[in-house]
């Protein structure tokens, strides 16, 4: 029997990926994992499942470790990024706790085995977990040194047949300049992949950004901080800047 409130409109992004940066994580702190800030973070996720979106995450390290700044400082490429890799797997144990304790079934996967703490990753399985409306996280990166979380968010995204790429940012989108020190600074309403590659915007890097754009993903990039903002760009009436192929 049909609700009184009617039908549901359909989702304009069924299936959708969130990249977070690990340093989202770390709210005032000038390091670390602040709980409160998960869990803020975990409640935009919970809303948007619960209207009907299915929903992935792939989060960075870099609030414990940074594996291009180990680098810069002498140790060995892959070493630093590997441990890297383990970082956000840490941030992803996070936000899966923060998930499960708001009552929402989540799995992690590590492109890393590690079972004792979460399952390796398997495309199959990681879509099936989806339908069946769990949060997935991605961790570990692509497994491989020398690619960033962003190209992973990027190659999970087309792997997981997503509609959509979301970038939570400090601010609501993309701007001609830091908007922090700049006062000047104007808000892009809509970008070309090109754009972003000529203009050598730094929104994600140029791996995830052609990834997204040999598979047609949108990248709408808007801010973590606005209350409901994840449930209001899913449904195309938040403010973020969309970077898709143009006209």
């Amino acid at each position: 029997m049909p609700s009184a409130e009617g039908p549901q409109p359909t989702p304009r992004y069924k299936r959708a990926l969130l990249k977070v940066s690990g340093e989202a994580l770390m709210g005032d702190r000038a390091f670390g994992i602040d709980t409160g800030t998960v869990e803020r973070i975990a409640r935009e996720v919970v809303q948007v499942v619960g209207a009907g979106h299915q929903m992935c995450l792939v989060i960075g390290g870099g609030n414990i470790y940074r594996g291009l700044e180990g680098s810069a400082r002498g140790m060995e490429r892959a070493s630093a990024d590997y441990m890297g890799m383990l970082a956000t797997v840490m941030n992803a144990l996070a936000m899966q706790n923060a998930l499960e304790r708001l009552g929402t079934p989540t799995r992690v996967l590590s492109a890393i085995p590690m079972t004792s703490i979460c399952e390796p990753y398997v495309r199959r399985r990681a879509i099936r977990h989806m339908e069946k409306g769990r949060v997935v996280i991605f961790a570990a990166g692509t497994g491989n040194p020398f690619f960033t979380t962003d190209t992973a968010a990027a190659l999970r995204a087309a792997e997981m047949g997503c509609n959509a790429l979301l970038k939570g940012t400090q601010v609501d989108g993309v701007y001609t300049a830091d908007p922090k020190h700049d006062p000047k600074a104007t808000r892009y309403e809509r970008l070309t992949y090109r754009d972003v590659l000529n203009q050598d915007l730094k929104v994600m890097d140029a791996s995830a950004i052609s990834l997204a754009r040999e598979n047609q993903i949108p990248i709408l990039v808007f801010s973590l901080h606005v209350d409901g903002g994840l449930a209001q760009v899913l449904s195309g009436t938040g403010r973020c800047t969309i970077i898709d192929e143009g006209e």
